[in-house]
């Protein structure tokens, strides 16, 4: 027998085998590259910064009863038009006023054993204001209410401009975003890469309203308003490449 090796002499199973090996040890276990990408981690973050309102809206009118319709618009329009005059007298102009609400209705009464009737009428008139000095808001309260407004319905506090609040709170938002990121990247034993996608998720504020309703009998001769702080959020969501061994997904999985 010749010592010469012959691959004739190899049976047909070692031949494939050996064929196949050097392909099964140059298989990746992990596929990173333009058709796979990176393994991708997305995070949310929030912010948030406080600021002091600078304005205020408030829902006041005047609500009046009598015994006939007629009767009870009149009345009710003679004290709103005092509640207007006072709302001048108190610095106002007349782009602050608005009428946001005029109601009409009958005062009905369901008696037992008797048909509902109509025993008067209720006449209803809301205006919303806008107030930018907070410091006299107290004394505009006074005022109308002297002048015959006997319903104030809600405060809101707010800011005209509050873009910068609502840019620092964004920051915070980034920073949180990263901070939860690099903590699980950390924990998986990979590293962040750069940012594949930044969205904004707008946010309103929120803030303290103090809300109020009274009667002229209950008002006090100096009411004490509050505005507070104004809470301005921001929300993100970002989404990092990850590095580091393991950081690729298996072909498998990114074809599933």
């Amino acid at each position: 027998m010749s010592q010469f090796f012959r691959p004739s002499a190899l049976s047909g199973a070692a031949l494939v085998l050996l064929m196949a090996a050097p392909a099964l040890a140059q298989s990746p276990a992990l596929v990173c590259g333009a058709d796979h990408g990176p393994s991708r981690l997305s995070v949310s973050g929030e912010g948030q910064a406080r600021i002091a309102p600078d304005l205020a809206t408030v829902q006041l009118g005047v609500t009046t009863q009598a015994d006939s319709a007629a009767e009870a618009m009149r009345q009710n329009a003679s004290q709103q038009n005092a509640v207007i005059e006072a709302l001048r007298g108190a610095g106002l102009a007349d782009a602050d006023i608005q009428t946001s609400g005029l109601n009409l209705s009958p005062l009905m009464d369901y008696s037992d054993g008797q048909a509902p009737r109509v025993t008067g009428y209720q006449a209803s008139n809301i205006v919303a204001i806008r107030v930018t000095d907070l410091a006299g808001l107290g004394g505009v309260l006074d005022a109308i209410v002297e002048a015959g407004a006997n319903e104030i319905r809600g405060i809101d506090f707010s800011r005209e401009n509050g873009l910068e609040a609502v840019d620092e709170a964004r920051r915070d938002a980034v920073a949180d975003a990263r901070r939860k990121a690099e903590v699980l990247a950390e924990a998986a034993g990979l590293t962040l890469g750069p940012v594949l996608s930044l969205r904004d998720q707008p946010r309103g504020h929120e803030g303290p309203r103090p809300m109020m309703r009274m009667e002229a009998a209950m008002a006090d001769a100096s009411t004490p308003v509050q505005p507070g702080e104004l809470s301005m959020e921001a929300a993100v969501e970002i989404e990092y490449a990850l590095i580091g061994d393991g950081a690729c997904m298996p072909a498998e999985a990114q074809q599933d």
